[in-house]
């Protein structure tokens, strides 16, 4: 009777003991990672919604691995991400990669004035040697791009309509990065820097005139309520970035395969899903602004061409001159057709 008291007792504990290291093992196994980005939640910008659907992929995974989404800068500043996350304090992030050109030259790259034109060229690019090379040039510093994203832009102006180099003279401009900064001051533009969930107030204040951001960011911060003209991209946008989600390395490698093959598997579902959806944000930037009475127009090809020529005498001349391996990167970029 002893015995067999004695044998249930260790059934019992045995089951126990499997249970808590079970459930020990469940948790050591459930991570949440953090993903910041500076754009509006939860009111349809594809870029919010590219990471949310990452963060809902990979809980579908299984794989003991969540997500965390903080919209709105509401967890790092714009400008902070790419410090934070390099530094494995910031786990995930989607913004543009220029933000990060003062601590990485290079990346001037992405946001290069008249480099991309059109989306099909955008996807074209992806594969070549040229994103490459700035994908590497990322690994290197501590980061790793999960999903690509290139987004069309335009001008806005309290003023007039910004199409040729002329017609920018005397404006006070927010230019998105350092590239169309150097190529706006060479036409004769004034310059602002701010990241583009400022541009808003900096308009109503009369800090700004005029600002260049992509064509989701003109809509989602309802510029048009204090633009008089658009520039919409149309078939010569000039205004094309680079806005990838992009991981921290560190982090990244501490994940086990089935985590890391599940983050990659959910980074190129949403990257297929928002090159579709960001191709429809053009017609949509027009009908909003349209809607709310601001005067739409495009850039002729002979603006472009005549804009082309200022950004190669300025942005393109400093940046091979200035960045280590500028000059072959705006010629591998160029070389893509």
């Amino acid at each position: 009777m002893l015995n067999h008291t004695l044998g249930r007792l260790g059934r019992a504990f045995a089951l126990a003991t499997a249970l808590s290291s079970a459930a020990g093992a469940a948790c050591a196994a459930d991570i949440t990672l953090r993903a910041s980005h500076q754009f509006p939640g939860g009111k349809g910008d594809p870029r919010d919604e590219m990471v949310q659907m990452i963060a809902r992929d990979v809980d579908a995974a299984n794989v003991g691995l969540k997500i965390q989404v903080f919209p709105g800068a509401s967890l790092y500043k714009p400008n902070e991400q790419w410090g934070a996350l390099t530094k494995g304090q910031l786990d995930i992030a989607a913004f543009p990669l220029d933000y990060a050109s003062g601590r990485v030259p290079q990346f001037s790259a992405t946001l290069m004035p008249g480099l991309v034109r059109n989306f099909d060229r955008a996807e074209r690019l992806n594969s070549s040697p040229f994103m490459q090379e700035i994908k590497a040039i990322a690994d290197k510093n501590g980061a790793i791009v999960i999903a690509d994203a290139w987004l069309s832009g335009g001008f806005a102006s309290k003023k007039g309509c910004i199409t040729s180099p002329d017609s920018i003279k005397g404006q006070v401009t927010r230019a998105a990065g350092p590239a169309f900064e150097q190529m706006l001051a060479h036409a004769g533009a004034s310059i602002a820097s701010m990241p583009s969930s400022e541009v808003y107030s900096g308009m109503q204040t009369g800090v700004l005139d005029a600002a260049n951001t992509s064509s989701e960011s003109f809509v989602s911060y309802r510029l048009y309520e204090q633009a008089k003209c658009l520039t919409a991209p149309g078939a010569n946008a000039l205004w094309f970035m680079y806005e990838p989600v992009v991981m921290s390395k560190q982090v990244f490698n501490r994940l086990n395969p089935e985590q890391q093959k599940a983050i990659l598997a959910a980074g190129k579902k949403a990257e297929a899903w928002f090159a579709t959806e960001v191709r429809k944000g053009d017609q949509k930037l027009i009908d909003a602004y349209k809607k709310a009475g601001v005067e739409v127009v495009e850039m002729s090809p002979a603006d472009y061409e005549a804009w082309l020529k200022v950004a190669q005498d300025s942005a393109y001349k400093n940046f091979a001159e200035k960045v280590k391996g500028g000059d072959e990167l705006i010629k591998k970029a160029l070389a893509v057709q």
